[in-house]
């Protein structure tokens, strides 16, 4: 017999709440996924850039796998839970039952997603204000943020704006499940409501919208109180609560993050030692998380405020506390790629081949193209095929939602070679755009040496080493490819109080995988495909103004 106890592992539950799916992990102390389960959730797409989701069907979701995940694991090792969510719009009616947010008055469709685009009229109206809360949104609202859509609502679904109780951020909703309080991340309010964290609410700028019904009740339904994320909310799990997610009644409950902010906790902070990185023995203001799935997010944090035109923020400890965020963005990443193949004429043949390989068809394509590269590296299969990837809108650094896509290069060709190269010329162009934000944000006073990349896309090496070779940049890939999961899992680790800070719980919990070197003898080629990136927008504007003419 030991002499000694052995010390009991203590665990940590993260929950993702991402577009289609929601996801739990139970992480350990040291930032390894001990177990991982995932579950879909539904969308509604009731007409073009209306995406609505159910409060009910994500909450049940978020208690199907936390069960998963936790299920024969010791109650009492369990400590903190932390939530992460999309950044979409949850609506409750003043007993915090779900509220229409269509014209259909289906009421358990009470969720406007962060990707919905019906308020474009409405932002547009909130931009032509000029208020001083729009400097620290790169000084142009986005469409995707909350002030438009609730504009949309008042003006669009009176009955359900006279009825409404509550309107959270999804990260917040989850976190008052949990817990029976309605407190509000600064992460969430500061980063797609205006909130500032020296001012708070500013009551001009939503008299001046036209919501100053928000005013008048001290901004309870938007959010009297704003708690750090990583803080403990309320008195932990409810009875009700802990019943629902098979957790022990009690257990620390962390102030949530948005989702990216999530995955920027998971991967930004790690120890890069011996790894020849140029931010080794550098401040982490070097370091740019891109968070990249169905869309992309490009987090970069500094010391002091950075105004970057056309890049959100900068956002006081909306992300690390006691650093300034900037968060540049692409609206549409992974969802265009998936776009583009499958709505190509060769994808029947793509989905029969890949499955005859077991291979997905995503490694198949790249299979493909280095079949047919021949002698060329392969991303100089594309000299004459260009993208100009905004099939959604740009978010950054252009915050031009009314941008097209573009593809340039297109011959009578419909097999699959063609595919493969529209893939590639697609995922360069995702590259191209990220090297065009991360440009916007040094030409402002960041000082960017290393990519950290985590989420979906970041398991695709193709879409890694064009990431790498179009900015010039290392790439680092955390050891844990769920980094989004470690961030919300860090979120509860901190709320336990097993660590003392957030920046300890970083470090301890994020963990270098691989690194990923740019091919600077490519240099020369990429140059050339960023300048065609940037005179394809310079191309679509001219001839909208001669349209418009």
């Amino acid at each position: 017999m030991p002499r000694e106890k052995q010390t009991a592992v203590k665990y940590y539950v993260g929950v993702d709440v991402g577009s289609a799916s929601v996801r739990a992990a139970l992480v350990d102390a040291f930032g390894t996924v001990v177990a991982h389960a995932e579950q879909p959730i539904q969308i509604w797409e009731p007409q073009p850039d209306h995406y609505e989701q159910s409060s009910a069907d994500i909450w049940a979701a978020c208690c199907s796998v936390t069960k998963e995940v936790v299920r024969g694991v010791d109650a009492s090792q369990i400590r903190g839970l932390g939530f992460d969510a999309t950044c979409s719009l949850v609506v409750v009616d003043k007993q915090f039952q779900p509220l229409a947010v269509n014209c259909e008055g289906q009421n358990h469709r009470n969720v406007i997603m962060w990707m919905d685009h019906r308020a474009a009229s409405q932002v547009e109206r909130i931009n032509a204000t000029q208020h001083r809360v729009l400097n620290y949104i790169g000084g142009a609202m986005s469409v995707e943020m909350q002030p438009p859509k609730l504009l949309w609502i008042k003006e669009n679904l009176p009955e359900s704006w006279e009825k409404v109780g509550y309107f959270f951020d999804l990260p917040d909703f989850l976190s008052w499940k949990a817990t029976g309080v309605t407190a509000r991340s600064l992460c969430t309010v500061v980063c797609k409501w205006t909130y500032t964290s020296d001012r708070g609410w500013d009551d001009s700028f939503w008299k001046m919208i036209g919501l100053e019904d928000l005013v008048k009740d001290k901004y309870e339904k938007i959010g009297s109180r704003v708690l750090s994320p990583g803080e403990a909310v309320g008195e932990g799990l409810t009875p009700e609560a802990a019943k629902d997610l098979g957790l022990p009644e009690g257990i620390a409950v962390a102030a949530s993050l948005i989702d990216a902010h999530a995955g920027g906790l998971g991967v930004i902070g790690a120890d890069v030692k011996g790894h020849n990185l140029p931010c080794e023995n550098q401040p982490i203001t070097s370091r740019v998380a891109m968070i990249c799935g169905t869309s992309s997010c490009h987090m970069g944090v500094s010391e002091s405020p950075i105004f970057v035109p056309g890049v959100w923020g900068p956002y006081f400890s909306a992300m690390v506390p006691g650093l300034w965020l900037n968060e540049g963005g692409q609206s549409a990443t992974g969802k265009l790629i998936d776009h583009v193949v499958r709505g190509h004429v060769a994808f029947p043949e793509l989905e029969a081949k890949a499955a005859a390989s077991a291979h997905s068809i995503y490694t198949y394509l790249n299979s493909h193209l280095d079949l047919i590269k021949k002698s060329l590296p392969v991303g100089f299969l594309t000299v004459d095929l260009h993208v100009w990837p905004d099939f959604h809108g740009n978010r950054s650094p252009l915050t031009d939602l009314t941008l097209k896509g573009m593809v340039v290069g297109l011959t009578l060709s419909r097999g699959l070679d063609e595919l493969a190269l529209i893939y590639l010329a697609t995922i360069q162009a995702i590259a191209l755009g990220t090297r065009h934000i991360l440009e916007a944000m040094q030409a402002a006073g960041h000082d960017i040496t290393t990519l950290f990349l985590c989420g979906g896309l970041s398991k695709n090496p193709l879409f890694v080493q064009m990431h790498a070779d179009i900015t010039g940049k290392p790439v680092v890939l955390s050891k844990e490819v769920e980094s989004v999961l470690v961030g919300a899992a860090i979120l509860g680790a901190c709320a336990s109080g097993d660590f003392a800070s957030i920046q300890e719980a970083m470090a301890r919990m994020g963990k270098v995988g691989r690194v990923v070197q740019p091919n600077h003898e490519h240099k020369r080629f990429y140059d050339k495909k960023y300048k065609v990136f940037l005179k394809l927008v310079e191309h679509q504007r001219e001839y909208r103004s001669i349209m418009n003419s």
